[in-house]
């Protein structure tokens, strides 16, 4: 095995005998993690690029509702977290291909708090931008406080505590600032009267003083619905406003965040409207294309717009690649194209024109890629040898005022201390983890450890929501003995989820279990291997379990799935 601890072995052991009835010694039985490798390998990326070429998406997995500001020669990028933490991934590049990630805006268990709030609420569609050396960023934070605003002068951080806008309701807030030097913040907000039709919202203007950092006069409603009320278009939202040889013009999502989700772009007379839309909307949409294409891109909308060193124009959106009709387990995706001038308008795709998967690069100098692989085919393997966790790693919900979890009491390992609440509470349970990337990946760790009372647990477990999730580890039976199992819960049932499958392992008294686990995903498949040696070959225990189980299809909301590390403790 990949690393020796047998000072760590002596020491759990003489802990747990001398003490295996003490609370305190229950309290302090952690589940050492020694690493955690994870491997991506989809058929997309397999194709190599020429020195001209980038590949889509930008980032893969998990990072929905992509905002982009540029300064001088860098850019910066945010995607919405909802309710994971730390929230707001940062990122940073200056070729708008290679992304490095700088941190988190929210990395303050005080900043918000998402306590008691289901996966797929909290921050919905932060929007960045930057002004006379201060950076700002405006966000949602559903159900746990509405809009506010947080500044930085350094994008890494430390970023402010939230101002919150209180009169700004409803959600996808951006700051727009104009030529004449006033700031403008507009959002997606509930029509005038009562909504004609289910999904009628509207965007709404209002002027912002960016120094008081509050809104100034009254709001004006300036888009009734979509570019065409009469059609009953739905979710208007993510707008942004920005000038191209002095005309204003707003672009915003509609049709909703699914398979008829698009891109629409109108034009402004001043930030109070009147907007006249183009006759040619959309100017994104994969919609409207065969659902059996090869290798489909869908669902793409949510666009930001940023120029290059020869000015042309790019923009950032979201997209998914499903394996089956709307069934993915990666989440909403950062994707990167450029964007044509046609009559004055803007396009991103036109007629049958499909997302690509390798394009020209923009005309910007080539930057090495990041430490952490963002995109592509790639293998990331977790030593747990630095004091802080890596950034691509996520808790639920805040983090518990007393820490479950330690990189330091046994130097170059993860441990977890068990807790009482498990995955599907809605609250802060022993669990990291990281999004999965490919619909064709492998994650695998070695663990330690004993569970001191029946139904205890620990190991790996893919999560997409408290209700949606698969546990597979180590769990601790009535009479001392330990069983490696995987559970189950789809939607109902134990908040650990359904036993659907179980295997007895041998270990000595008072000795933890020590075993790698490995999670493999295949499309709409997840299997289940082990092993107890490292020169041993792997074992199944569960084979083809349903993937669909947590695809965001199947367990609702707006979030990916993660693969990660849980430890739980039964109440006595």
């Amino acid at each position: 095995m990949k690393k020796t601890k047998a000072g760590l072995f002596a020491a759990l052991v003489m802990s747990f005998t001398a003490s295996a009835n003490s609370e305190n010694a229950y309290s302090e039985n952690p589940a050492t993690f020694d690493w955690f490798e994870y491997r991506g390998n989809d058929a997309i990326f397999e194709q190599p690029l020429a020195k001209d070429e980038y590949r889509n998406p930008i980032l893969a997995g998990y990072y929905p509702d992509p905002s982009i500001v540029q300064v001088e020669d860098d850019y910066y990028l945010v995607n919405s977290s909802f309710a994971h933490y730390p929230g707001i991934p940062i990122f940073h590049s200056r070729d708008l291909v290679n992304w490095t990630q700088l941190g988190h805006v929210i990395d303050r268990p005080d900043q918000v708090d998402f306590a008691g709030l289901g996966i797929s609420r909290g921050i919905f569609a932060p929007a960045i931008t930057y002004n006379e050396g201060t950076f700002y960023l405006v966000t949602t934070c559903v159900d746990c406080g509405g809009n506010f605003v947080v500044t930085a002068e350094n994008p890494a951080g430390p970023w402010s505590d939230p101002v919150w806008l209180p009169e700004v309701g409803g959600i996808d807030p951006s700051l727009f600032f104009d030529d004449d030097g006033k700031a403008y913040i507009i959002n997606n907000d509930a029509p005038i009267g009562e909504p004609l039709y289910d999904g009628h919202r509207a965007l709404w203007v209002q002027e912002f003083d960016a120094e008081k950092l509050a809104t100034v006069g009254p709001r004006k409603l300036v888009v009734n619905g979509g570019v065409n009320l009469a059609d009953k278009p739905v979710w208007i939202e993510g707008p942004h406003l920005f000038r191209k040889d002095g005309q204003l013009y707003l672009i915003a999502a509609e049709g909703g965040t699914s398979v008829n989700h698009s891109q629409v772009v109108l034009k402004g007379e001043s930030p109070f409207g009147p907007f006249t839309p183009w006759d040619k909307n959309p100017i994104l949409t994969q919609r409207h294309l065969d659902p059996d294409r090869q290798n489909p891109v869908t669902s793409v909308g949510h666009a930001d717009f940023v120029q290059d060193a020869d000015n042309n124009w790019w923009a950032v959106f979201l997209g998914i690649r499903p394996y089956e009709g709307d069934f993915y387990n990666t989440g909403r995706e950062t994707f990167l194209m450029p964007v044509n001038w046609e009559d004055g308008w803007p396009v991103i795709t036109r007629g049958d024109q499909l997302i690509p998967t390798i394009a020209k690069r923009p005309a910007l100098p080539p930057q090495a890629p990041g430490p952490l692989p963002l995109t592509g085919n790639f293998t990331q393997r977790d030593e747990f040898d630095s004091p802080k966790l890596p950034m691509h790693w996520l808790q639920l919900r805040n983090p518990s005022p007393k820490s479950w979890l330690s990189l330091e009491r046994a130097p170059g390992s993860l441990q977890l201390t068990p807790t009482a609440t498990s995955l599907g509470d809605i609250g802060n349970p022993a669990f990291v983890g990281r999004r999965q990337q490919h619909l064709y990946a492998s994650a695998t760790t070695q663990m330690q450890f004993q569970p001191q009372r029946k139904n205890d647990r620990a190991g790996m477990a893919v999560f997409q929501n408290r209700e949606h999730f698969y546990f597979f580890g180590v769990t601790g039976n009535a009479d001392g003995s330990a069983d490696l199992i995987v559970s189950r819960r789809d939607g109902e049932g134990q908040h650990q989820g359904k036993t659907i499958a179980r295997r007895a392992l041998a270990t000595s008294t008072g000795k933890p279990a020590d075993i790698e686990l490995r999670v493999t995903a295949r499309d709409a498949e997840y299997d289940f291997h082990y092993r107890v040696d490292s020169g041993e070959p792997w074992q199944p225990l569960l084979l083809a379990a349903d993937g669909r189980v947590v695809s965001t299809r199947n367990a609702g909301g707006f979030v990916g799935a993660l693969i990660g590390l849980h430890a739980y403790r039964a109440e006595p």
